[in-house]
């Protein structure tokens, strides 16, 4: 049995460069597009993104690009990771953002990307490669073997190359197949090979209804198995076995480490996974509760004006203190003890205090919101 290494996934050779920045939470994650020419049964993207033509990075949503530039800021981000739907679904756009991620952060801002070999052809591959692109991998349709050979297309460039595919339960033949393919067209040694452990997603689309390991679990159960089998009889490739538990306790964890040390204000207490813990102040309009998320969608200027009007009061009144007001989610921010001291004074202005713990990410989260009485 291979030995699980220390980043909680299984590695033959070398781990992928762009993996080795995911693995310490330095890739800022832009999510292109949602169009696809594909449509996979395992497909993990929401309903909200799945096949609409919306940008994010991170969780911000995109209308400009510096909301991406923004974003990698906060995290400190040392490279990114292109994904989608297909990126090559937006050619145009992506190579921009290829070309606009250089020249603001330099030519060692790492960049990878993923795409399906449908759109390929030596065009597109140059366009990408002349933008600035580092690595390039490949989601091989698992049932259909007749885009393979467009894969050799890459080989005229001097990039990373990579075949990246989900360790799907009952595709263990076809998963064989393509790797033979892969050794019979890797004489250079150039391809590296990342098998993802399967997980479940509760979008409309996604067609697989498999068991998980646990209840508290989105990995498929087997999945890992599947791969680890794997992964004893291949001998000539770099292969990268990543886990669920990577993503979740690794990656995704220290992105938000990082994360929560950009955005956090003087009186945020910032806890060892990255969780904000602050003094919120909302109006009894708008709180959380029952259709919060929704609301927030709405337009909220009027609220805004209003409590723009309270936080001059609130400035003045406590002029040692720091108070921010959040735009994206109206209310007032400050320290968790001055909500505590002071909260029948907010309560006179016609305000709701509250202590709350949430994720440092754009669309903040919430994990604990307490409302004092």
């Amino acid at each position: 049995m291979h030995k699980e290494n220390k980043y909680y996934s299984y590695n033959k050779g070398r781990l992928p460069k762009g993996c080795q920045y995911c693995v310490k939470g330095e890739k800022l994650v832009i999510f292109i597009t949602g169009i696809c020419p594909r449509s996979c049964s395992y497909c993990p993207v929401s309903d909200q993104k799945y096949q609409h033509d919306v940008i994010y990075a991170n969780e911000r949503k995109v209308d400009a690009f510096a909301d991406v530039v923004m974003e990698a800021r906060l995290m400190d981000a040392q490279g990114a990771g292109i994904t989608g739907g297909d990126p090559l679904a937006k050619l145009e756009r992506t190579v921009e953002y290829i070309e606009k991620l250089k020249q603001e952060f330099g030519k060692e801002f790492h960049i990878h990307l993923y795409t399906s070999l449908n759109l390929v052809d030596g065009a597109s591959l140059k366009q990408l490669y002349n933008a600035g692109l580092d690595e390039i991998r490949f989601h091989l349709d698992l049932d259909s073997d007749k885009l393979w050979d467009k894969l050799k297309l890459a080989f005229d460039y001097d990039w990373d190359v990579g075949v990246e595919v989900p360790l799907v339960i009952g595709k263990k033949k076809e998963l064989k197949q393509m790797i033979d393919f892969i050794n019979k067209i890797n004489d250079n040694k150039r391809i590296f090979l990342n098998l993802n452990e399967l997980e479940t997603a509760d979008s409309e689309h996604y067609k697989l209804r498999l068991e998980t390991k646990d209840q508290l679990s989105y990995a498929v159960k087997g999945s890992l198995e599947l791969g680890l089998e794997l992964l004893e009889k291949i001998d000539d490739l770099n292969v990268h076995l990543c886990t669920a538990k990577l993503k979740d306790k690794i990656q995704l964890s220290e992105r938000i480490k990082r994360e929560a040390e950009g955005v956090k204000h003087s009186f945020d207490i910032v806890d060892g996974e990255g969780m904000l813990t602050r003094g919120a102040l909302y109006s009894k309009e708008l709180m959380p509760g029952f259709d919060y998320r929704k609301k927030l969608e709405q337009n909220h200027d009027a609220l805004l004006d209003k409590l723009e009007l309270i936080l001059v009061k609130l400035k003045k009144k406590f002029a040692k203190e720091e108070f921010y007001l959040d735009m994206s989610k109206p209310r007032i921010l400050c320290s968790k003890k001055l909500v505590k001291k002071k909260k029948d004074y907010f309560y006179s202005l016609r305000l709701k205090p509250a202590i709350v713990k949430e994720y440092p990410t754009a669309d903040q989260l919430e994990i604990e919101v307490d409302f004092l009485t």
